[in-house]
């Protein structure tokens, strides 16, 4: 609806003009203030804030005017959490024997992604006493897909390859691992491993010249059942 106002112009006449008032936008609804107005979130953080003063206040009130009780909580709560602490840690360590258990047939790679022939190895590697081991393979890796520090100290770099029973490991991947494992890796131990087995050829006597150890599926093996690393690694 319009509604009229008057003012007076300089010249001392009196006029009066029309105007409407402003109507809100077709759906939108009118905003709304909450109880505590625009400082509603500070309203929370205090009233939150206010509740655990008096949290405190009151255990406090309660431990000095009940101090055998509270004495037998706190006992009874430090032994709950010793029992809980101690399940915890009996769960984790046989997960950890059962998986140790299946680690030991090197069947149970042929059924794996390249990523977990990458830590079932790794994992061999660490019960086999090598230190610092690392997963490493992925986009860039640049062939170093696990890395750690023997038992006698030398830096050792892994290329895993996952094979399937027809497939074996040829010579290009071994010339390519030969150009970057030393250069650029800085490996002193540098080993190719399979599920399966090398080509016999080239690369297999390029590996014994430049002395980069080739663990096939007999080898490994025996390794994964023994947890002791091969002769061949040497050192």
């Amino acid at each position: 609806m319009p509604h009229v106002r008057s003012h007076v112009r300089r010249n001392g006449a009196r006029v009066r003009a029309h105007y409407r008032r402003r109507r809100p936008a077709r759906g939108a609804r009118p905003a709304r203030r909450g109880r505590w107005g625009s400082h509603s979130g500070n309203g929370w953080v205090l009233a939150l804030g206010g509740a655990a003063v008096v949290a405190v206040v009151l255990i406090v009130e309660f431990v000095e005017q009940h101090p055998y009780w509270s004495a037998l909580s706190a006992v009874v709560a430090v032994g709950v959490a010793a029992v809980l602490v101690s399940v915890r840690a009996r769960q984790v360590a046989r997960r950890r024997a059962q998986q140790a258990e299946r680690d030991r047939a090197v069947a149970v790679t042929d059924a794996m992604t390249g990523a977990e022939f990458e830590q079932w190895f790794a994992r061999l590697l660490e019960a086999s006493g090598f230190r610092h081991v690392r997963v490493r393979g992925g986009a860039g890796d640049r062939g170093a897909d696990v890395t750690a520090i023997a038992p006698d100290g030398r830096r050792a770099v892994v290329q895993c390859k996952r094979q399937s029973p027809t497939n074996r490991v040829g010579s290009a991947a071994i010339q390519r691992f030969a150009g970057t494992c030393r250069q650029v890796h800085g490996g002193e131990l540098c080993m190719i491993v399979t599920n399966g087995f090398f080509t016999a050829g080239d690369g297999v006597r390029l590996a014994r010249q430049l002395g980069i150890v080739l663990v096939d599926r007999r080898v490994l093996e025996t390794w994964a059942w023994t947890r002791t690393p091969p002769p061949i690694l040497g050192g």
